[in-house]
């Protein structure tokens, strides 16, 4: 399975520039062929708007759908659209989205756990169910951003069978080690492969630090950005995860008489 990650810059509460900015990176993406294109959290409104947010979202996710599932369906691709700032019942979520090579909408999440340190619960409401989803037979699921911090939540879903798990976010780049550390971890300890696509650019005093990667089931980097605007690619051999589970067998070996999660 190859795929890309689609690192964007994207301007603080113009959904409409970082619509077409989004258009533009996948038909850039697509030149590489992938069978999965990846966009970062919010990156319709930017990470995020506190005046206006509401007014500025999606509504239901009907843009996305609209937008990002008809290139999905136009291109043959999947893609996990990221997340964006979407309201639905008269309250915003950060919502992602994922399109199979139909453009059909095959998954929907909504972040479980909101950056508090940036008042994110305050204008966010926190989703309550896990997600987990299918593309060309690989067993998949997304989380957004600070969800990368609670590993019992990534052991949940990788206890339900799962090879690769998509972190999208909007991490800053005081705090770019944290996300190398933490998507190594959550690959070896899960035995899985991990694409994680940030954001970069500025956003009131915040910087982004992109940083986008790539890594699979033994923590190998197979792809990583920088910290401007670009896509990176990366063929993931799907293959190599039995004989990673069978050569150290940590699912087989659990003591699940000891935990109390």
């Amino acid at each position: 399975m190859k795929v890309s990650c689609l690192q964007m810059n994207m301007k603080l509460g113009n959904p409409d520039d970082n619509f077409s900015k989004a258009k533009q990176l996948i038909a850039k993406a697509m030149k590489e062929n992938p069978d999965v294109l990846v966009l970062p959290e919010t990156w319709n409104t930017g990470f995020f708007p506190k005046d206006n947010l509401a007014d500025l979202s999606c509504g239901n996710s009907v843009e996305v759908k609209e937008t990002i599932g008809s290139l999905a369906r136009e291109y043959g691709v999947n893609i996990v659209a990221g997340s964006v700032s979407n309201v639905r019942e008269n309250r915003v979520y950060n919502t992602a989205c994922v399109f199979d090579r139909r453009g059909e909408c095959v998954a929907q999440y909504d972040k479980t756990h909101l950056f508090t340190p940036m008042g994110e619960d305050t204008y966010f409401t926190k989703g309550n169910h896990l997600c987990r989803f299918t593309l060309d037979g690989v067993r998949c699921s997304v989380i957004i951003c600070y969800d990368l911090r609670f590993p019992e939540l990534i052991r949940t879903l990788a206890l339900s069978g799962l090879d690769m798990l998509f972190v999208v976010s909007q991490w800053p780049e005081t705090r770019t080690f944290h996300l190398h550390t933490l998507t190594t971890a959550r690959a070896i300890e899960n035995q899985m492969y991990v694409v994680c696509c940030n954001s970069c650019g500025v956003a009131d005093d915040t910087v982004f630090g992109g940083n986008s990667v790539i890594i699979n089931p033994l923590g190998d980097i197979l792809a990583k950005a920088g910290e401007t605007e670009q896509i990176i690619t990366s063929e993931c051999d799907m293959g190599v995860i039995s004989e990673i589970r069978e050569n150290i067998p940590v699912f087989r070996d659990r003591r699940e008489d000891l935990y109390r999660i």
